[in-house]
């Protein structure tokens, strides 16, 4: 009887989380800082996304805000214009086409981003105007900051596949691809120098 207790205790209890932090450091060439950088981290034991949001790029001051977003398949991205001036947003990025025509000052759109990958947005009124949406199949994905680094919490310990993206990265399909062995506790950092080509326009944080 108190062999049965137990084995009902332990099949109870939760299981131990076995998971440690992954930091990401992302220099161009000469060393700067590479600001808007998408880390995504796929461990052996994956994982599925997890949809929460709410996801918005808002356009004002004939810019998009933020210039970079993560957001997982399936995903909902709010569009509201706080510009003066209407706004003709679109994408033509294979798997997440889409198109707003043209709407005004305090009204909002939506596109749901379907499928995994990069989706350049632009204005057709507008040509400065851009902005990126990576769509990620993962739920381990972070942005770099203006320090360039990003921390990637609680991924599964074991050996993982790395990939590092930006809209600018010279390589194919601007990201390049690494691996990391995530500790079962603790934290393990790793530094990747990039090549980045200069924007074809001017925008802020990259």
């Amino acid at each position: 009887m108190r062999m049965a207790l137990a084995l009902a205790v332990l099949t109870l209890a939760p299981a131990t989380a076995w998971a440690g932090d992954f930091t990401m450091t992302v220099r161009n060439k000469a060393g700067v800082p590479v600001q808007n950088a998408v880390v995504m981290v796929y461990p052996t034991a994956g994982a599925a996304p997890r949809i929460t949001g709410p996801y918005v790029i808002t356009q004002k001051d004939i810019t998009f805000d933020p210039f970079v977003m993560i957001v997982p398949v399936g995903a909902e991205v709010k569009f509201p214009n706080k510009d003066k001036v209407r706004h003709h947003v679109y994408s033509f990025s294979a798997g997440n086409r889409f198109e707003i025509k043209l709407y005004g000052k305090d009204e909002t759109r939506s596109v749901v981003f379907k499928a995994p990958g990069a989706a350049a947005i632009g204005c057709n009124i507008h040509d400065r105007m851009a902005a990126y949406v990576r769509v990620v199949d993962t739920p381990f994905a972070v942005k770099t900051g203006a320090d360039g680094i990003a921390i990637v919490r609680g991924v599964p310990g074991g050996s993982a596949a790395v990939r590092v993206w930006h809209p600018y990265l010279r390589a194919p399909k601007n990201e390049v691809a690494a691996t990391v062995v995530i500790p079962a506790q603790g934290a393990v950092g790793q530094a990747q120098s990039v090549e980045i080509r200069a924007p074809a326009n001017t925008h802020q944080g990259h």
